[in-house]
Parts: structure tokens; sequence; C-alpha cells
């Protein structure tokens, strides 16, 4: 039952944000993550399921990529209207997406470490966690890059900078917080999880 509302919330979702988005080539480079992450998912589903938790993540950040994917990071319409409404100088959903892009990849990365008994002592594991989603933030925006360089004109469309100069940098920080705080605060709701697998 689980299985079916995850996929329907999924398939809705997709079609959703690929109907008329702002920009197709940057929809797709948004949304690409989402699908890849399906396909894995789908692959190991039998040899290594995960928590119920790592599921609903996972799905939330997809849902997270696919609305940045529709609008473009920069116009989520709700982001706009709290930019308004707080007089702020830009629209902040990418930061939604980048402090996700800590938290979700941390239990992910948790649990894999856990199951696999990678490292057993809970210190050295939340300091390994952190650094690699630290890492995936700066490999990330070393991709952002790399397409912004490549694709020229619709560089700004997928950067989403908005005239902000510390852009990447609060990004890996946002994702840093991210990871810290889905350590901190769903570690224990995690660990049941895990005793039931």
């Amino acid at each position: 039952m689980l299985k079916i509302l995850w996929l329907t919330i999924f398939s809705a979702t997709f079609i959703w944000s690929a109907i008329a988005p702002k920009d197709y080539p940057t929809w797709f480079l948004e949304v690409l993550p989402a699908l890849i992450g399906i396909v894995i998912l789908a692959l190991s589903r039998k040899k290594f399921p995960l928590t119920p938790l790592c599921y609903f993540l996972i799905l939330l950040h997809c849902v997270i990529l696919m609305v940045g994917g529709h609008y473009t990071y920069a116009e989520v319409p709700l982001f706009d209207w709290i930019r308004d409404s707080f007089e702020l100088q830009r629209n902040n959903y990418d930061k939604v997406g980048h402090f996700a892009q800590g938290f979700v990849p941390a239990i992910i990365a948790r649990e894999i470490v856990i199951r696999k008994r990678v490292i057993t002592a809970a210190g050295w594991r939340n300091f390994f966690i952190c650094c690699f989603c630290l890492a995936f933030s700066a490999f990330y925006e070393l991709i952002e890059w790399w397409v912004a360089v490549l694709s020229g004109t619709g560089a700004e469309a997928f950067l989403g900078t908005q005239g902000y100069i510390w852009d990447t940098q609060s990004d890996m920080l946002l994702a840093l917080i991210g990871a810290i705080a889905a350590l901190l605060f769903l570690a224990k709701a995690h660990d049941r999880q895990l005793q039931k697998l």
C-alpha cells in the first residue's frame, strides 16, 4: 500500500512538473536526480530495502526537485510571495533544496553505514556522514558550474544565483546544516525503524 502511495505521489508530481515548465532544458536538469533516484530505488529494492523513513525523505526530496524544475528554483510562486511579503532580496526556494540536499542524504548514508557496519562508533559515523553530505553538496555545485559553462544561455535559470555572490557557499552551508539537523532530530526514529529490518 505504501509503495503504491509513494509511486502515485512521485508520478503525479512528475507529470505535473513536466506539463509546460518554464524551460524544458532546465526542467530536465533539475528533475534528472529524481529520475536517477527512482531507478536506483527500483534496482535495489529487493536486495537492499530501505526503512520507511528513508523512502519518505527520498520522496520529499524528489518533490522539491520537481517543483523547482517546473518553475525554476528562482521563480517558485510561494517563495516569490514570501520574498515580497518579508521584503527579502531573493526567492529562497533553492535554499530549501540545498537544506534537503544535506538532510535527506544524511539519513540515506546513515542507513547504509549502519547496516553495512562500515563505522560502528556513533561519533565517527556522524562525522563521516556530515563529511559525505558536504562533499556531495560541493560536487553538485561543481556540476552546476559545468552545466553553466557548457550551456551558457540557460546557466542563470539552472544556477539560480539571483545575483547573490555567496550563493555557492551558502548552498553548501545549508546542506551541512541539513545533515546535522537530520542526525540530531531523526536518529532515534531511524534507529527504531532499523531494528525492525
